[in-house]
């Protein structure tokens, strides 16, 4: 069971793991051994997540989706297959810790008084400033 936190508990027999290959530096041995992880997640079918963490998922990471709606997380980080599991794993967390509380509401405020009161002296400062450096036409 892969847990992110009390509400979102992941079985694991939803992913699917396939390693290849990885990119990059790492001479002989980037041609012999598949350390690179490849984590599916079929993110829509999944039952760990509920109706409200379901649709902040899909409006914050809809686009990683694929179109059969899996979720691919790839790490190549590390030249062993096993810290590049337990990589992909922490990067699959990041993403549902991001989204597992519900954003806080935003409340409307008023400036203060004071604060209004502020804004309009400074702008008559600026004002009269700008009148003092204005031609006079003499008389």
């Amino acid at each position: 069971m892969f847990v992110v936190n009390s509400h979102i508990q992941i079985p694991e027999s939803e992913f699917e793991w396939s390693f290849v290959r990885s990119s990059g530096p790492g001479g002989q041995n980037v041609n012999k051994v598949s350390s690179k992880a490849v984590l599916r997640w079929k993110a829509l079918a999944s039952t760990a997540l509920a109706g409200g963490v379901r649709e902040r998922f899909l409006a914050r990471y809809g686009r990683r989706l694929t179109a059969e709606g899996e979720l691919i997380v790839s790490s190549q980080r590390y030249r062993d297959q096993r810290r590049n599991i337990d990589d992909a794993l922490a990067k699959l967390r990041a993403m549902l810790e991001a989204i597992a509380q519900p954003p806080k509401r935003r409340r409307k405020t008023k400036p203060t008084r004071a604060a209004v009161a502020e804004r309009i002296q400074s702008k008559q400062a600026r004002s009269r400033i700008k009148q003092m450096r204005r031609f006079k036409e003499e008389e």
